[in-house]
């Protein structure tokens, strides 16, 4: 197993080998799932007050709404209902993380081959690149895990992963066949001529809102990292103990995972507010097929129909939960990729 000081010293030759990737990918994918299953009921209750569902609207807004929310949950479809679209997180989450993590890995040596490259401007650049790309490459397994927690029907008439898939699929096109005179939008033509294309519902704003989500959250767990942790980072850069740092040294591989949590935390937090707009119009986005299978919702007419009806208060709706779930879940995510980075020895 290679020391600390040794995978700092790795050239970016080695970081672009396949064995590194390999490891960078696993890593990142085993941090995303175990973030994602950790907040799991959140993230069901979340979606449904985000894209607005009716029957949980009365609990949005509320002190004790996520509670309530979750209460009324389990009641109606059992405790299983809090993880209602899981599996499909799950086939997303791996292949997202494992992306996210690997690019940034491959970009950051890329960007700042020294210490001295390391600027915010570019930490901030290798986080949302690598975020666009993954969410680029996993974007249909998200509109598909939205639409399965949007669903809040009981057994037998709950939808499963596969007639989710065939109902996107055919959004549209039977409207379209039914009455041949209504004329087509050039986004509703867009949609029966290449049928993919509905898989990716939401897709502008999900970029516009991954660029501040996932460059904040990169450059803001790398710099509190450093400042929180300036002992045990000379120590891994150089091998040397910092004056002062002798008696404590011994403890330096338990408090780097506290470490990882809080900056994680902290990195969550900020880049939620950043992007919590943006993922609200989002999600609206994404169950458009539901409200109307015929057409597209463009980001503009979005935005628009969200300020219509709740004013500015309704791009922050959901916020709160939006903190008690990405906060965790970030500050889970960092540490395990961390910690599964130490394991294998890279």
């Amino acid at each position: 197993m290679p020391s600390s000081a040794e995978k700092r010293r790795r050239s970016p030759r080695e970081k672009r080998s396949w064995d590194y990737v390999v490891r960078s990918g696993l890593a990142g994918g085993i941090a995303g799932c175990a973030a994602k299953t950790a907040i799991a009921p959140l993230d069901r209750v979340k979606i449904l007050f985000q894209a607005a569902n009716p029957e949980y609207q009365k609990y949005s807004g509320r002190w004790l709404g996520v509670i309530d929310a979750g209460r009324n949950i389990v009641k109606q479809q059992g405790f299983m209902g809090l993880f209602q679209g899981h599996s499909a997180t799950l086939l997303r989450i791996f292949p997202y993380a494992a992306i996210k993590y690997m690019a940034y890995d491959t970009l950051h040596p890329a960007l700042m081959p020294t210490p001295r490259d390391e600027t915010s401007v570019r930490l901030f650049l290798a986080g949302s690149m690598s975020g666009v790309l993954s969410i680029f490459l996993t974007y249909p397994l998200e509109l598909i895990r939205v639409r399965l927690a949007f669903d809040t029907r009981t057994y037998p008439h709950q939808k499963n992963l596969r007639s989710v898939i065939d109902t996107i699929y055919h959004e549209g096109a039977t409207t379209v066949a039914a009455d041949g005179r209504v004329a087509e939008s050039p986004a509703s033509a867009l949609l029966n001529r290449f049928p993919l294309l509905k898989f990716y519902r939401g897709f502008s704003a999900t970029v516009l809102g991954m660029i501040p989500y996932a460059g904040t959250s990169f450059l803001v767990f790398g710099r509190c990292k450093t400042a929180l942790y300036h002992g045990l980072l000379h120590r891994e850069t150089t091998g040397e103990v910092l004056p002062g740092y002798e008696n404590v040294a011994p403890l330096l591989n338990v408090n780097r995972t506290v470490v990882d949590l809080t900056a994680g935390a902290l990195a969550g937090a900020i880049s939620q507010t950043a992007s919590y707009p943006l993922e609200v119009v989002r999600r609206r986005q994404q169950i458009g097929g539901i409200l109307r299978p015929s057409s597209i919702l463009t980001l503009r007419e979005t935005i628009r129909s969200i300020y219509r009806t709740h004013g500015w208060r309704g791009f922050y709706v959901g916020l709160s939960i939006g903190y008690i779930k990405v906060v965790p879940m970030t500050a889970i995510s960092f540490a395990v990729w961390s910690a599964m980075k130490r394991r294998l020895g890279i």
